[in-house]
């Protein structure tokens, strides 16, 4: 199985998603880190992906080949987390056969989450790995 994770800006969240796939998952799931930006691969590789690749069409291709998708809910939304998702990085997710597990966060100050319980992001994130460890573990 094939798990990729990702993020941008910073690659908080994505560090932490693989974090914690590494410490839950056995070691024969791969986890490939994908960040819109070269920090947030950087950072994301620091949790040990076993593979990690920047930019649009890096992650545009790479959807294309994995069993599950996780990050937060702003990368199927075009211009989310200051415009580095593009629309075809959110249309490559979308369309991907891979199951999305999404983390309901957005970065765009123009969408608003209703019905959303405020929790800590660790919960969100511990959920999204305990729904990848049920589904495909």
């Amino acid at each position: 199985m094939i798990i990729a994770v990702v993020d941008g800006m910073g690659g908080g969240i994505g560090s932490q998603i693989i974090s914690l796939l590494r410490q839950d998952l056995p070691p024969d799931v791969k986890i490939y880190a994908l960040g819109t930006n070269s920090a947030a691969t950087t950072s994301m590789m620091k949790e040990k992906a076993n593979r990690g690749a920047t930019g649009e069409n890096a992650i545009v291709t790479t959807v294309k080949k994995v069993d599950v998708i996780v990050g937060s809910l702003g990368i199927v939304i075009p211009n989310a987390m200051m415009g580095e998702i593009t629309e075809k990085i959110a249309s490559a997710i979308v369309e991907s056969r891979a199951k999305k597990i999404l983390i309901p966060l957005v970065d765009c100050e123009d969408i608003v989450l209703l019905g959303i319980e405020k929790r800590p992001l660790f919960l969100s994130i511990k959920e999204a790995i305990e729904k990848i460890k049920v589904e495909f573990v």
